[in-house]
């Protein structure tokens, strides 16, 4: 039996880079897999390559920055496959970079409207599905909330932010049985990544 057969998995940020290899990690080892994006042509693809090998997947378009949105992407994860196990809570971007005299208060709520408050929502309306299969929920945080980079002032606040949120988060959940957990990736091959450290045919 693989590892997690009969669980259902949500991913936001499913599209694309590590929500993307994420979401096909997950349904390799028999989860149902809930792909959550904005990119709605990226989601899908990712859907047909799962079911393509047998998998069972879904794709709803949300923005977890929005509430509605939120409620919505649960509700459909819980209607399509009747429970719901794990979120992985991956949504993100790294938002404006510069030195922070450059930045706005707009880049400022963009960045920590998405990465912060899109965690915190999903966390808030996932738990009570959660409490039903005493399932888990893992965040996305980074390296860079741990190390000083400069040019990064609003993303790496907001990475600090979702490591001490899930800090806390585990202590409040631990009562229902949920547990929390992050994970700090440092640099990634991903689109993200290359916005950040150059792509490889660059550094070639």
């Amino acid at each position: 039996m693989k590892r997690f057969e009969g669980k259902v998995v949500l991913i936001t940020g499913g599209s694309v880079g590590i929500g993307r290899a994420t979401a096909l990690a997950f349904a390799r080892e028999g989860a149902k897999v809930v792909v959550a994006a904005r990119r709605e042509l990226e989601g899908i693809a990712v859907v047909k390559e799962i079911q393509a090998t047998g998998g069972l997947a879904g794709f709803v378009r949300a923005d977890v920055a929005l509430e509605s949105d939120v409620a919505a992407m649960i509700a459909y994860a819980v209607e399509t496959f009747g429970r719901l196990d794990v979120v992985f809570n991956n949504a993100g971007v790294e938002g404006k970079l510069g030195p922070i005299e450059t930045l706005s208060v707009a880049d400022f709520d963009e960045t920590i409207g998405i990465n912060v408050r899109g965690s915190w929502l999903v966390m808030k309306h996932a738990l009570p599905h959660l409490t039903a299969t005493k399932g888990s929920i893992v965040n996305n945080s980074s390296v860079a909330a741990d190390l000083g980079m400069a040019g990064t002032t609003i993303y790496a606040a907001s990475k600090g932010a979702i490591t001490t949120l899930t800090r806390t988060a585990a202590i409040e959940f631990a009562k229902a049985g949920v547990r929390v957990n992050a994970v700090s990736p440092g640099p990634i091959q991903t689109d993200m990544g290359a916005r950040f450290f150059g792509s490889l045919e660059t550094e070639r």
